[in-house]
Parts: structure tokens; sequence; C-alpha cells
């Protein structure tokens, strides 16, 4: 099984983003990176603390689901960024990571990526990834959000059943979708930077200015959806996202609707 190296990671990151990082930890085995974090003191404002494994044992994700991937397979990643006070939309932090992610991926060599609101990555109709973002509990103005990830790296056709039973048809890893395979330590550090960069932003100008991109690798825009909204339904057809990230659906009888939380429990083909 090949573990992550710390050292390595922080040869591959940029100067300026090195300097932002308080910690960074590597772990052979964890139960879950987020769960460390959140249990750990949150960084002083602007810094970055980071939890990295390539086999994490109890993952979590979003609504109480586990992340499953074989040891070795992934990077599971997580990171603690402290906001001197809370941003303005902070729900929306999410998408941003999504983004971020995404972005590092692509600068590793990875093609036909895409986003599915609010927190998985998706390429080739499978699931790459997924994201979880929580927020600790604490006094004053300000405030630590951990974001973790998980990424699929190198699958070896090694894929558990229970990876399989989800929105996506199947699973897929980064290998399949670059010429030259990177290191699980370059996948890391590309994660590690663009993380930083979108915490930062998001201090300095929150969402909006990520909306455009963002719906450019939209996967959900076209297809037929059901979104679980509390006690409620939502039938409709994906129409993007809003200025504050929250999902729109076509209802066609009853108009769009705005949907800020919810679980998408069906995906169907486009039109």
């Amino acid at each position: 099984m090949t573990s992550l190296d710390a050292d390595a990671i922080r040869d591959y990151l940029p100067g300026d983003v090195r300097k932002t990082i308080g910690q960074l930890e590597t772990f052979a085995t964890i139960e879950s990176t987020n769960t460390y974090l959140m249990q750990a003191p949150g960084p002083s404002p602007g810094q970055l603390h980071i939890a990295a494994t390539s086999n994490q044992t109890s993952g979590r994700g979003r609504d109480g689901k586990s992340w499953h991937a074989p040891p070795g397979s992934g990077v599971c990643l997580s990171a603690a960024y402290t906001f001197p006070s809370q941003p303005k939309n902070l729900p929306a932090l999410t998408l941003a990571i999504g983004l971020a992610a995404l972005t590092a991926m692509k600068g590793l060599g990875a093609n036909g990526i895409q986003i599915k609101w609010p927190n998985d990555l998706a390429a080739r109709g499978g699931k790459l990834g997924g994201i979880l973002t929580e927020v600790q509990a604490g006094s004053g103005k300000s405030v630590t959000v951990v974001s973790g990830i998980g990424v699929n790296v190198d699958l070896c056709d090694d894929v558990p059943a229970e990876m399989r039973n989800d929105w996506a048809r199947n699973v897929v890893d980064l290998y399949a979708l670059c010429n030259k395979k990177p290191s699980l330590d370059e996948v890391a550090a590309a994660l590690v930077t663009q993380f930083a960069n979108a915490f930062q932003g998001y201090e300095l100008d929150g969402f909006a200015p990520l909306v455009a991109k963002w719906s450019q690798h939209d996967w959900l825009v076209g297809r037929d959806l059901v979104v679980q909204v509390a006690q409620e339904e939502i039938r409709g057809i994906g129409a993007g996202i809003a200025e504050d990230g929250a999902l729109l659906v076509d209802t066609r009888a009853n108009g769009t609707r705005h949907i800020v939380s919810g679980t998408i429990v069906h995906v169907g083909p486009r039109d």
C-alpha cells in the first residue's frame, strides 16, 4: 500500500501556498481526516491545517453516508481554515471547494470532469470524488471550517460493491482520465494548493465570482432530477445554479424551484 509523505507534498507546493500551511500531517491509516480536524484546535486565521491519508477506514460523506475506497487507491484529504469572521453565504463554500478540486484535477492533466451539485466530482458517468464541509463549534467572530475530499486515484478494478450504490452508474479513477499518472503526493499537493486559493478567495469575495465558472462544469444541467427536500420530493429538470449557489430545478408545471439544501435521490439522462 502506498502512503502519503508530508515532506514530498510540501516539496510540490508553490512557495506562497507553503507559507499558509500551519500544519500538514499524513497518516498511514486514520478513521476520518475530517473527524480528526473537527476535533483539533482551529488554525490561526489565514492558515491551514491539513490532514491526509491513502487509507481512511471510516470516511464520512454528506447526509451521513460513508466514503468507501480500497486502501492505497486514492487520496483522502481535509483542510481546516479559520475565517476571521463568518463569510457571507457560508453554505456555498462546498461548491467553491468542488470547483477547486476540479481545478486541481485539471492541473494534473485530467479531462472531462464535471461537478454534481453540491459536493461530488463526476466523469464518464461515474463518481470520481466527494466533498464534505463542516463548521466547528466555537465562540467569538472567527469561524473554522473543515473541508474534506476523497478522490479515487487508482482503483485497479478493485471496486467494492458499496461504491456503486450511489447516484452514479459506476465509479471512475483519476488514472483513467490522465495521460500521465501523477503520484498520490502530487494529487494531495494539487488539492492543498487549490483549497488554499479557494479559502482565501472566498474570504475576500464569497461565491459570486465563481458562479459562471462553476456553471461551465455543471453535471446536472438538463438532466431529469428527483430531489428530496424535507418531506417533499421535487421532480424536474436541472436548470443550473443561482447566484447564491442554490440548485435550480425546472418543474415545468410549477415553475423553477430554488433549492438551498436537499438530497438528490435520482438522476436521469439529459433530454
